[in-house]
């Protein structure tokens, strides 16, 4: 089996997502590149030390870029080879921080009120809950409870699971897409196209879930493509994420703002107009998912700037 081949399957066995698998990937041919194609099992410490000191001051890529291709090697040579080697002394990329771009609560209304159809319940979405744009997109009909008033969210970022409210003013708008995603789900049943990927060992323990109503993705993809972990079988999977950021793009042109605004930009816009109405840093901690306080008060700080808390000397001459 080849080394690649390796890798994926012990991926796969350890349930890694898909995207986590293709970067691992990645990573792993680039550093057998930069080593003139050498084999892994040549290597060790030393040469992945001379890896990322290349990342680090030739290609100059940012902190996280560098973790994640240590991460990799990392797998690779723990998990994958066996071989694990002790901690590397490699330069370190520079720890960027960056602002995030927030929209104001009229900026924000704005764009959203020239959004039309699926991508604009996507963005209510993503704004009303604070959803990452995947986490949205992965979400299964069952994971809405409009009876219930919540949205839950299913092995996200850290393989962890939260529940968030679900927007009042978005309920009869979720209803309406259930109703459109009922008739592709039947079509699918009626056509017998295979049912939808499900997480971890799901599929074994109950195959007949990924043709069920309730496991059906909120947003589906409008065709049916090849599933990259089955060989090619082919299966609907859920809305891509540059759909999105295709409708985003439109609305913000269309809405007149100058700020670039992506997926993310609400999730920080919901956090950011959470603290300016007053709920405490450590719930909205909370709502986002957050490990780490300090990623969250990030928000406080915007909060703060645009209250205009801390006046300037300059208002006072």
């Amino acid at each position: 089996m080849r080394l690649e081949d390796r890798i994926r399957e012990t991926l796969r066995f350890k349930h890694y997502s898909l995207r986590t698998e293709e970067s691992y990937v990645g990573w792993y041919r680039r550093f057998v590149r930069f080593h003139g194609v050498r084999h892994p099992e040549d290597m060790g410490a030393v040469e992945v030390e001379a890896f990322l000191t290349d990342l680090a001051v030739n290609r100059r890529v940012v902190a996280a870029t560098q973790n994640q291709a240590l991460n990799a090697l990392v797998f690779l040579y723990k998990d994958v080879l066996e071989k694990p080697f002790e901690g590397v002394d490699a330069m370190r990329a520079q720890q960027s921080k960056r602002l995030p771009v927030v929209l104001s609560v009229e900026e924000m209304r704005k764009m959203l009120m020239v959004m039309t159809g699926e991508e604009a319940v996507m963005a209510k979405l993503l704004y009303g809950c604070g959803l990452r744009v995947l986490e949205c997109l992965r979400l299964r009909v069952k994971d809405v409870d409009l009876s219930g008033g919540k949205v839950e969210i299913r092995g996200g970022k850290g393989d962890k699971d939260r529940v968030l409210t679900m927007p009042k003013s978005l309920a009869a708008l979720l209803e309406a897409q259930m109703r459109r995603c009922r008739v592709i789900h039947d079509k699918d049943r009626e056509d017998g196209v295979a049912g939808v990927y499900l997480p971890g060992a799901y599929d074994v323990k109950n195959p007949a879930a990924g043709t069920s109503w309730p496991w059906f993705w909120l947003f589906p993809s409008g065709s049916i493509s090849a599933d990259p972990r089955a060989d090619g079988l082919e299966r609907r999977h859920h809305a891509h994420e540059a759909r999105v950021s295709r409708a985003l793009a439109a609305a913000v042109k269309a809405a007149g703002l100058e700020k670039k605004v992506t997926a993310h930009t609400l999730r920080h816009s919901f956090a950011t107009h959470l603290v300016l109405r007053g709920v405490d840093v450590r719930s909205v901690q909370e709502l986002l998912g957050h490990t780490d306080i300090r990623t969250t008060m990030i928000y406080v700080q915007l909060a703060r700037a645009m209250r205009g808390e801390i006046s300037s000397p300059l208002d006072d001459l």
